[in-house]
């Protein structure tokens, strides 16, 4: 069985409660792994670049950019 779950960190540490179905396993894997905080952070970034003027500005001239070549056939 697979526990994929994302827990708080306080204080340096992480408490797991392991579900029933653990009970009488002698050894399990832990990974730790940061990413789901810099996902959350990146997706922040994303959310505020949807109203910024300047980013949306640059989106335009990119797809001005390109509005010639779209109508084109292969």
């Amino acid at each position: 069985m697979i526990l994929r779950q994302v827990f708080d960190v306080i204080n340096n540490q992480v408490v797991i409660t392991l579900p029933a179905e653990f009970r009488g396993r002698k050894k399990v894997l832990v990974t730790v792994d940061d990413r789901v905080e810099q996902h959350l952070k990146n997706m922040e970034l994303m959310r505020m670049a949807a109203t910024d003027p300047l980013f949306l500005a640059d989106i335009r001239e990119v797809e001005e950019d390109f509005s010639l070549i779209d109508n084109e056939q292969l």
